[in-house]
């Protein structure tokens, strides 16, 4: 199998063993993208030198690498992520030419762990719905998803084995599925967000994308030098309905309920659960708690450079002016009450994790809309981590997806009991 095909687990492995170099891993990696990143745009800041210097530092100071937890694993990040030497644009003219000259928590303590900074992926404007120019590698005339676009792209055209994306409202789980690899948003404040461009405060999480359960967990473990999460019992599972299905595709719905079906011949318990009213009223709610958050975080750009922003933000910035204190502090009160709810939920159903869709379905045609974020909205505003992977494939052969939420604070366990699910999945899904 070609270097760029391995996983980040067996890369960091055949590294120790020096089995391969790490400059070997990078130009394998390199070779990828530009051979693939004119027609996909994943990648919009790269730099050659820079990547294959960092990579020779690995080889020269072996000794000093050799027990690093994501040695030689090649990553990269999206773009409101900040990059010490590359630019950092933001999805946006506004940031055209800029260097921040710092980089962001998550990309530094990759690195630290000796993991090669391949550099920055596309964003929606400033992480919002607004695409960017990136292209579905599975089907180019369909979009990759938002606001994570390019995360999603290059891992599942093999540029890289692990991407960084960011997620407000649902950002990391729909392209995970749509390009057909597998997303992870942790819990709330779990990577530090120091060098992220802020939209929500109380919402942006950043969070992985990898080919599979498994390496997400490695890299995770990596980052905080612990070991990957792993079960040994079937998890009891709830899957929560609510009036956000009645978004999803027959086809999507047909799906999940055959995933279920399948579920219960793995001995995983399943139950049935309706989700309380408060919180189908909390998840309408969330877009203007987004709203009034988004409202000061980019008042600058709004401010001096209106007529750079997409008329689609110019109109969400512009609305936050009518959603008034009150309401934004009784919101927040609303979500303190439904977090608890949500632990009793868990505690009181034994629950391992919660099923729910990850998209309406299979990615769509064209490029002007990144799909529905709806599903994920609920779970970025509670905090608690949610992993979705491919269960299958729609109508016209596209993937589809489910997503599974953790507890709050619950991760290596709620990646545990994904890995469960997703090792037993047949080969053909």
């Amino acid at each position: 199998m070609p270097i760029h095909t391995w996983s980040a687990a067996r890369i960091n492995k055949e590294f120790k063993e020096k089995a391969v170099s790490a400059v070997e891993v990078a130009e394998a990696h390199l070779a990828v993208i530009e051979r693939k990143n004119d027609d996909i745009q994943a990648f919009v800041a790269y730099d050659a030198k820079q990547i294959l210097a960092q990579a020779a530092h690995l080889d020269q100071h072996f000794q000093q690498y050799q027990y690093a937890a994501l040695a030689a694993v090649p990553f990269a990040v999206k773009d409101v992520i900040d990059s010490a030497h590359l630019p950092t644009a933001y999805g946006s003219s506004i940031y055209a030419a800029h260097t921040p000259g710092v980089e962001a928590a998550c990309a530094q303590v990759s690195q630290r762990n000796g993991a090669i900074m391949m550099g920055k992926v596309a964003t929606g404007e400033f992480a919002t719905q607004t695409p960017s120019a990136t292209k579905n590698p599975l089907r180019v005339t369909h979009t990759p998803g938002g606001s994570s676009s390019g995360s999603a792209a290059a891992v599942a055209a093999q540029m890289v084995p692990i991407s960084f994306g960011t997620q407000t409202t649902g950002s990391i789980m729909r392209p995970a599925v749509y390009c057909g690899v597998t997303g992870y948003k942790p819990t709330f404040g779990l990577l530090g967000t120091a060098g992220v461009k802020t939209l929500s405060h109380t919402q942006d999480t950043i969070g992985l994308l990898a080919r599979d359960v498994q390496d997400l967990s490695f890299y995770l473990a990596g980052m905080f030098s612990t070991q990957p999460a792993r079960i040994t019992n079937a998890p009891t599972i709830g899957v929560c309905y609510s009036r956000q299905w009645d978004y999803a595709e027959s086809y999507m719905l047909e799906a999940l309920q055959d995933h279920v079906n399948w579920l219960q011949t793995q001995g995983c318990k399943v139950k049935k659960i309706r989700m309380p009213q408060q919180l189908e009223w909390l998840a309408t709610q969330q877009p203007r708690l987004f709203q009034f958050e988004a409202g000061q975080n980019l008042s600058f750009e709004y401010e001096t450079a209106k007529k750079q922003l997409s008329q689609r933000l110019q109109a969400r910035l512009a609305g936050a002016e009518n959603i008034g204190l009150d309401e934004y502090l009784g919101l927040r009160q609303q979500v303190l009450e439904a977090q608890n709810l949500m632990a009793k939920l868990y505690q009181d159903h034994n629950l391992d994790l919660i099923l729910y869709p990850a998209a309406t379905g299979e990615a769509l045609k064209g490029h002007k809309e990144a799909g529905d974020p709806r599903f994920g909205a609920l779970w970025s505003l509670l905090h608690m981590p949610s992993v979705a992977f491919p269960i299958g494939t729609g109508p016209s052969g596209l993937p589809i997806g489910v997503q599974y939420v953790g507890a709050f604070g619950c991760d290596m366990h709620t990646l545990g009991s994904a890995l469960f699910i997703a090792e037993a999945l047949p080969p053909s899904n």
